[in-house]
């Protein structure tokens, strides 16, 4: 008799511990994953398979899925559960609801009446689950429903039921301008030397667009300061409420930025490239595979791999991009050692955002002086800022580093919406802080907006009016910050928590919410709950009549 049925029988057992796999449930798992590999990093992949096949993810599937990839149920579980898009069932659970209808609260679609959007659909589809969900990359569009996995833009109950009877596929891809990679391909054919073009991208003054402002060319030295292999990753997962501009580089100039990917990997001689794009841009992610595919011999040696988040705002984090990359939970890693010495499976890391990516090829082709010696105020290059709230003409714009927010206002964007009067804004997102329109005329710059307990972030520049509550809107953004935290350290996870409540109060307590601030700043891991204080500092700073004080 087997050794492990002599050992069940002694412990009065018929069969093994856990959960046991369904034959069913596990031929449906084995032919979704078809021949593709076992390995863990494909796991948010195979869920997202799974979920899109039966709508759900059960109990039996995910049994399934970890018996197939030869992982813990636990370690497919944690998974399953951190992620905002993907539909983890219990046993003692019911299924949801076919349709789902998720409804942006983010800031701009909450000034555009998302509440009393929000109602009315729950009112007009009582069988769809309506709900709630943090900021989709289409500010300028506000308010934003996504139905199924296609987002309505300007939504009301009308336009939502017209798009679900729609008899098109689920949404349309545009068609976009192919690449010639003429400046890659004069680094491939040793007409340019990677020490040319670090130089090149130096003299340019090009630094990181996802909010950190690092200098690009130093990051590459830093990484080729480490051993082989190295990898490139890109950060397509822009959270940042307020935030839209990579969604646009994405859609109709992909092939800028995987030039510029495959440029910085040559800089850098890394091996592999992995775009990290959030699951709110399916039309993105259709546009950047064909184009991969079109790739051909031009991809490293490793090939260039594009892999899906599936809803977590704090995978904008780079090393928790990496983390979900590698098909974990996203959360950010304990600093040192830094991604650029020890990232993707512990490789050093190249990790850039979208627009540094974008601006690379456009740099080599017309020279460092095109792109430095341009700005306003100081500022150096050409910056896109993500324009939304009160203002006639939202949308990206594509302007001097370095320019007002009073400028952007009033040049670009069209001035104030028809008959309100401009009152604060938040220069950097949702943890770039808010500030009063007196303070309009301070450049949207790298260093310029951190003397006021601002930064400008990512860019996302969203406009306030008379009439609005800014002790509601530094509200809106902490329960943002609180339902994004991945919980992983307490500053953050209860500090948030604790501040909306605080904050929700008619009147704000001051010297309470000041030590909660300093705390979450303080002693936070990492960027999430360190930004998180900075909208309730600036609400108390410059509107303490909009919130008790």
């Amino acid at each position: 008799m087997p050794e492990e049925t002599v050992k069940q029988r002694r412990r009065g057992r018929t069969q093994p511990k856990g959960r046991q796999v369904e034959p069913e449930a596990l031929a449906e798992v084995q032919a979704l994953l078809s021949d593709s590999p076992r390995e863990r990093e494909f796991l948010i992949e195979y869920l997202h398979l799974v979920q899109g096949r039966f709508g759900h993810l059960s109990a039996r599937h995910l049994a399934a899925l970890a018996e197939e990839m030869r992982l813990a149920m636990a370690e497919v579980w944690e998974v399953a559960t951190f992620y905002a898009h993907l539909d983890a069932v219990k046993e003692d659970e019911e299924a949801p609801p076919a349709l789902t209808l998720r409804v942006c609260d983010s800031l701009s679609c909450e000034l555009a009446g998302a509440p009393a959007l929000l109602e009315l659909l729950r009112s007009a589809f009582p069988k769809a689950r309506v709900v709630t969900a943090p900021c989709m990359g289409r500010c300028d569009c506000a308010p934003v429903v996504e139905a199924g996995h296609r987002h309505v833009d300007r939504a009301t109950p009308e336009s939502v039921r017209a798009a679900l009877s729609d008899d098109k596929s689920e949404y349309v891809v545009p068609a976009a301008p192919e690449g010639d990679y003429a400046q890659f391909r004069a680094c491939l054919e040793g007409r340019r030397t990677r020490e040319e073009v670090t130089a090149e991208i130096e003299a340019a003054g090009l630094r990181g667009m996802g909010g950190a402002g690092f200098p690009s060319a130093r990051k590459w030295g830093f990484v080729r300061a480490g051993p082989k292999p190295r990898h490139l990753t890109v950060n397509a997962d822009e959270g940042e409420p307020g935030t839209f501009k990579d969604r646009l580089f994405l859609e109709t100039a992909p092939a800028a930025v995987l030039e510029g990917a495959l440029i910085a990997a040559w800089a850098v001689e890394a091996d592999t490239i992995t775009i990290y794009l959030r699951d709110e841009y399916p039309v993105a992610r259709e546009i950047m595979a064909a184009e991969i595919e079109r790739l051909g011999a031009l991809a490293p040696p490793g090939g260039v791999h594009l892999r899906r988040g599936a809803g977590a705002y704090i995978c904008g984090e780079e090393s928790a991009m990496i983390e979900s990359i590698e098909g974990k939970r996203g959360l950010p890693r304990h600093r040192p050692p830094y991604v650029a010495q020890v990232g993707l499976h512990g490789r050093p890391t190249l990790v850039h955002n979208v627009e540094t990516l974008y601006w690379m090829p456009a740099i080599l082709e017309r020279g460092a002086a095109w792109f430095a010696e341009t700005g306003r105020h100081g500022g150096k290059g050409w910056r896109a800022y993500s324009v939304s709230g009160r203002v006639k003409e939202p949308g990206v714009k594509i302007v001097p580093a370095g320019v007002t927010a009073r400028e952007l206002i009033e040049e670009f964007s069209g001035g104030m919406a028809e008959g309100r009067a401009f009152k604060a804004y938040l220069p950097g997102g949702a943890s770039g802080g808010i500030l009063p329109a007196s303070l309009a005329d301070i450049p949207l710059d790298f260093g310029k907006l951190e003397p006021h307990g601002c930064f400008t972030g990512s860019g996302a520049v969203v406009v306030l009016a008379d009439g609005d509550d800014i002790g509601a809107a530094a509200l809106n953004l902490m329960r943002f910050f609180a339902y994004e935290s991945c919980g992983q350290c307490t500053p953050c996870r209860v500090g948030t928590e604790k501040a909306a409540l605080l904050m929700a109060e008619p009147a704000w307590d001051r010297d309470v919410l000041e030590d909660l601030a300093s705390v979450m700043a303080d002693a936070s891991i990492c960027g999430l709950g360190q930004a998180a204080p900075n909208p309730l500092r600036c609400a108390m700073k410059y509107f303490p009549e909009d919130v008790g004080l």
